[in-house]
C-alpha cells in the first residue's frame, strides 16, 4: 500500500502618501503657474473635473451616461458570475473539509486528547488500503465491513489499532502513523487470517495470532522502508504478504490449533461452456473485485468501499472501477473459470495497481492513464501465474500480484517528461498530485526549443 508521505507579500503601506498634495495657498499667497496646475496630481477623492462644466453640458453628460447604463444592462448582470464563483469557492472551501485527505480536520485533533487522535489514525489505516487516508471514508469502509460480517470487522480493526500502537511504541515517524500508513497492513492481516481461517467465525483463539502477526507488520514496514528508501519507492501491502503467507505456512490445514483453508492446484481441466456465460454476474464482479481487497465477496460491500472512494478522490474511484473491469477481459482470455470471475479474484490485484498507477505515485496525464490501463491488465495475468504457483504449495495469492507488477512499472525509466513519478514525500492523492505537478512544470525554464 501506498506511503504517503503522505509566501505571501505585503504591498507597501507607505506608497499611497509618496503621492504630492494640493499645496494649500492663502488668499493673498501666490497663484500656482499653469505648468504648476497641469503637473498637480490629485489625491483620491478630490472634486469631478466635470463640476466645472456649465450646467447644461453635465446635464447632457448625466443623460448620456443614463443612457448607456440602460443600453448596456449586461453590465449589471455581470456581477452574477462573480457571485456565481463566490459561491462555487464556498462549497467548494466547505466540501475540502471532507474530501481528499482532509488534513483541515486533522490538524485540529492535533491539540485534542490522544484518544480522539488515535481513532482518526487508525480510520485513516482502515482507508489507507485504497490509497486514501481519510477518516470519513474509513467510517464508511467499516461500515461495509458489517455488511458483509461482524467477525471479518472485529479482526480487521483488531489488527489496525494493534499496528498501529506497535509502531506508537517503537517511535516510528508520528506523520506517518497519524496518516494511517502504519495501520493498513494490519486491517488486511487481521481481515485476511480469518478469512483464510477453516475454523469458522467466532473462533476466538484466533484473535492470539491476529494480535501476533499484526505486531509484526511495523516491524516489515520499517525494514522495507529502509531498503526501497535508496529508490524512492513505498512497501505497499508487502508487510501483509509476509505477514500472511508465514501464518499459512507455519500452519496450513491440518494444524490442530489454527487450520487454515484447503488450497489445491488445478489438476485437471475445467469444464467451460462459453453459453453459460452470465453477463448480469459478470457486471457484479466490479464492486466485487473492489471488496475482494479486504476479502470481502459482497457486492453491498464493494459499493460502499466504491462510495467511500468517491468521497475522497474521484479519480480514486475512477480507476478503482477501471482496474476492475480490466481483470474480467484478462480472465476471458485465458479461459478461466467463470466462477473465480465472478467472486472478483481476477479484479482485486488489478483494482490496486490501477490506482498505484493512474494519479497516485505518477501525475495523472493520458500518458500515465494508459500506462495504469496496461498495468492492471499485466497484473491479472501475473495473479493468474501466481495463484497457480502458490496453490501448489497451499499458499493464498494475498495481494503479491499487484505488489509485484505495481514496483515493476514505477522502476520504469523514461524521457518523456509526461510520465512524472512523484517524490513520495510529495505524494498525497490524485487531484494534489496532479497541481504539485503542473506547478513544478510551470517552474521549469523553457528550453530555446520551446520558444
Amino acid at each position: 500500500m501506498p506511503e504517503e508521505m503522505d509566501g505571501r507579500s505585503l504591498a507597501d503601506p507607505t506608497g499611497s502618501s509618496a503621492n504630492p498634495l494640493p499645496t494649500d495657498t492663502g488668499p493673498v499667497g501666490p497663484e500656482p503657474s499653469d505648468s504648476e496646475l497641469k503637473s498637480q496630481r490629485w489625491p483620491t477623492g478630490a472634486q469631478d473635473p466635470a463640476q466645472n462644466r456649465p450646467l447644461l453640458e453635465r446635464k447632457e453628460a448625466q443623460g448620456s451616461k443614463v443612457t448607456m447604463e440602460m443600453e448596456a444592462p449586461g453590465e449589471k448582470s455581470g456581477k452574477t458570475p462573480t457571485q456565481t464563483r463566490k459561491t462555487w469557492k464556498q462549497i467548494g472551501g466547505t466540501l475540502g473539509y471532507f474530501t481528499g485527505d482532509m488534513k483541515a480536520f486533522g490538524d485540529w485533533l492535533k491539540d485534542k486528547p490522544l484518544a480522539f487522535q488515535f481513532i482518526d489514525w487508525v480510520l485513516r489505516g482502515v482507508s489507507q488500503v485504497m490509497f486514501v487516508s481519510n477518516p470519513l471514508s474509513g467510517l464508511i469502509i467499516v461500515a461495509g465491513f458489517l455488511v458483509q460480517s461482524f467477525w471479518l470487522t472485529l479482526t480487521g480493526c483488531l489488527g489496525a489499532v494493534v499496528s498501529t500502537l506497535t509502531a506508537i511504541l517503537l517511535s516510528q515517524d508520528r506523520s506517518a502513523i497519524a496518516a494511517g500508513l502504519h495501520g493498513y497492513n494490519g486491517v488486511l492481516v487481521g481481515m485476511l487470517m480469518a478469512v483464510f481461517s477453516d475454523s469458522g467465525d467466532y473462533y476466538w483463539w484466533l484473535l492470539l495470532p491476529v494480535v501476533f502477526m499484526s505486531m509484526t507488520c511495523p516491524l516489515f514496514t520499517s525494514a522495507l522502508g529502509s531498503v526501497f528508501s535508496k529508490w524512492d519507492l513505498p512497501v505497499f501491502t508487502l508487510p501483509f504478504n509476509m505477514a500472511l503467507t508465514v501464518f499459512v505456512a507455519a500452519t496450513g490445514h491440518y494444524n490442530s490449533f489454527f487450520p487454515t483453508t484447503l488450497i489445491l492446484p488445478i489438476t485437471s481441466s475445467p469444464s467451460i461452456n462459453w453459453s453459460d456465460i452470465e453477463v448480469p454476474l459478470l457486471f457484479q464482479s466490479i464492486p466485487i473485485g473492489v471488496g475482494q481487497v479486504y476479502g470481502c465477496d459482497n457486492p453491498w460491500t464493494g459499493g460502499m468501499i466504491m462510495v467511500a472512494l468517491f468521497i475522497s478522490s474521484p479519480l480514486v474511484f475512477l480507476h478503482a472501477v477501471i482496474g476492475s473491469v480490466a481483470g474480467i477481459p484478462a480472465a476471458l482470455s485465458v479461459a478461466s473459470p467463470f466462477n473465480k470471475i465472478y467472486t472478483g479474484l481476477w479484479s482485486y490485484n488489478s483494482c490496486l495497481s490501477c490506482i498505484a498507477i493512474g494519479g497516485m505515485f505518477y501525475a495523472l496525464t493520458w500518458q500515465t492513464f494508459l500506462l495504469a490501463t496496461v498495468c492492471a491488465v499485466f497484473t491479472a495475468y501475473v495473479g493468474g501465474t501466481l495463484s497457480n504457483m502458490f496453490s501448489v504449495f497451499g499458499l493464498p495469492l494475498g495481494t503479491w500480484a499487484f505488489c509485484l507488477s505495481s514496483l515493476t512499472f514505477l522502476l520504469l525509466t523514461t524521457n518523456n517528461d509526461a510520465i512524472y513519478r512523484l517524490p513520495l514525500s510529495k505524494v498525497t492523492y490524485p487531484e494534489a498530485n496532479r497541481a504539485y505537478y503542473l506547478a513544478q512544470k510551470g517552474k521549469q525554464p523553457k528550453s530555446a526549443c520551446d520558444v
